[in-house]
């Protein structure tokens, strides 16, 4: 199996709204797709002073289903516009590890 990380931020007003985006249209879009091997997802979100961050946990059962999500440069950070626009940062590449042990 494995975990593809991401890190975004926003602002604290922002911060309900990309959740939502999140929640209501961008991963329900990514489900919506039928990805063979993609086996769905996590959001956390991390309350800052200054910025509210948010992790995206997406899981696949091999590194082809992440190439089937995202192509050949399966790293390349997937941030729509709708996101682009509410999040102050973010990383440009996803991280992907291998899983060794679930719950």
């Amino acid at each position: 199996m494995i975990s593809r990380i991401w890190h975004g931020w926003t602002t604290p007003e922002n911060a309900d709204r990309y959740e939502q985006l999140l929640r209501t249209e961008i991963l329900p879009e990514i489900a919506s797709r039928g990805i063979a091997g993609y086996l769905g997802a996590h959001l956390l979100r991390k309350e800052n002073d200054a910025e509210v961050e948010f992790v995206t946990i997406l899981w696949f059962k091999s590194l082809d289903s992440v190439r089937a999500f995202m192509g050949e440069d399966y790293e390349t950070a997937h941030v729509p516009p709708q996101a682009q626009a509410v999040l102050s940062r973010f990383d440009d590449r996803s991280r992907h590890y291998d899983v060794l042990l679930e719950p």
